[in-house]
């Protein structure tokens, strides 16, 4: 593959990229909705999912949210019957996803789960290796972008301060 025909194909994919994120986003919000939270308490379920109970402030961290969110997130999960909270001692409590809401948000994506497999049918097994390391390098570079674009703008806070 020439520069010119691998640059154009590397356009398509990134061309394509935003129209899939914003239809899985919408998906996201409409799940969300009829289990009465938000997009972003579905995250933060994910995480707890994936990783494992947190406390409030690691959640914060792990979700890129301040605490103040996190703690009314934690609230509207609680009242959908999502999560638990486990007290560890006086101050510290662990916010774990509950088997319900983890079984609710299952046949929410059980659809798009049989429509992946299906669509994941098509590539040969190398392909599908190539997927993965394709998303696994693009999780990492968007990490890395948060972090640079929350330290820039933190930086220009910190200029505007003095």
């Amino acid at each position: 593959m020439g520069d010119t025909s691998r640059r154009e194909a590397e356009e398509r994919v990134l061309t394509a990229l935003p129209s899939w994120v914003n239809a899985i986003s919408q998906l996201n919000r409409l799940i969300a909705e009829r289990m009465g939270v938000t997009a972003s308490d579905l995250d933060c379920l994910h995480v707890l999912n994936a990783e494992g109970p947190a406390t409030a402030a690691e959640l914060a961290l792990r979700v890129g949210l301040t605490p103040g969110a996190v703690s009314r997130m934690i609230d509207r999960l609680d009242a959908a019957g999502c999560i638990t909270r486990t007290p560890q001692d006086r101050r510290r409590v662990l916010i774990g996803p509950t088997s319900d809401g983890l079984t609710r948000i299952a046949a929410y994506y059980e659809g798009l789960t049989a429509r992946a497999h299906d669509d994941l049918a098509v590539f040969r097994p190398d392909e599908l290796g190539t997927l993965l390391r394709f998303i696994e390098r693009s999780q990492h570079s968007v990490a890395e972008e948060l972090t640079r674009l929350r330290r820039d703008h933190d930086a220009e806070g910190e200029q505007c301060r003095h």
